[in-house]
């Protein structure tokens, strides 16, 4: 089992820089899928409304044993639930679900400018937030005109951005706000989703020279930049891989061949025009 360090929100609460994302794992799988990333020592689990596993989550959670206080449970609010009233009773459906009384992190899935209602929903998680149901509250997908907006107009600074980023798309600017802010950055889609990252060979130059897989070198460049990542899989094997990055350390030649990977490609929707 690895010691997963943690990273400090800026609401005090701690987060485990590294996690498990259920993104797309069936209902029916899911219970078991999570039991054994617990098994093997992941200790942060993020789910989504949208994902419709948060009953599984929830199940494996309840079978764990293990203390709520040392688990880090996120979820999300889906497009159709914007505005204040939605948001709050999106917010305890999916609680009603994971069968939780809080969860540690809930996030806005997606900003939808053009329907200009994340600013109202926000309040609605800052509710929940003053209420002790979310310990923290956060955002995704959010770009930097967003959080601006966030920060100007409501009395909470998102703890949280969730967003892609992986070595294709590293998102330079947007940390940089994030950090001058005070918001932590968390990759979805960390190893680039079948978009040729792990083929690089920038990533496999790396690997070989470590000893270790292309994932191991991308999600301990991710480490070393200060992102907490949530891989997913399905496989036993790859979980316990994914988890085991903390023996070893990337140089600055290797930080810099993976940097030097930049494209701006994405392998999902732009948050500018997902409406």
């Amino acid at each position: 089992m690895s010691t997963v360090p943690a990273v400090t929100l800026n609401n005090g609460s701690s987060m485990p820089q590294l996690g498990f994302g259920v993104y797309q794992v069936p209902e029916d799988e899911t219970q078991g899928v999570v039991s054994t990333a617990l098994e093997l020592g992941y200790r942060s689990i993020d789910t989504a409304s949208l994902y419709r596993n948060e009953e599984g989550t929830g199940r494996a959670i309840a079978a764990s044993g293990i203390p709520r206080e040392e688990l880090f449970v996120t979820t999300k609010l889906w497009n159709t639930d914007h505005g204040h009233d939605a948001g709050r009773h999106a917010f305890e459906v999916s609680l009603a679900k994971l069968g939780l009384e809080y969860v540690d992190l809930y996030l806005i899935h997606w900003p939808l400018p053009a329907r200009d209602l994340y600013v109202e929903t926000w309040r609605a998680l800052e509710k929940i937030h003053e209420l002790g149901r979310a310990k923290a509250v956060g955002v995704s997908n959010f770009h930097t005109p967003h959080l601006r907006r966030l920060i100007a107009e409501t009395d909470v600074v998102p703890a949280v951005n969730q967003i892609e980023l992986h070595p294709k798309l590293q998102q330079e600017q947007l940390r940089t706000f994030h950090a001058d802010a005070g918001i932590a950055t968390e990759a979805w889609s960390p190893l680039g989703r079948n978009n040729g990252v792990l083929d690089d060979e920038a990533v496999t130059g790396v690997a070989r020279r470590h000893g270790r897989t292309p994932a191991q070198v991308v999600l301990r460049w991710h480490l070393q930049l200060g992102n907490v990542v949530i891989p997913k899989s399905v496989t036993p094997a790859r979980m316990r891989e994914n988890i085991d990055v903390f023996g070893f350390e990337l140089d600055d030649e290797d930080m810099a061949a993976i940097g030097a990977m930049e494209t701006g490609e994405r392998v999902g929707p732009d948050p500018d025009t997902l409406n």
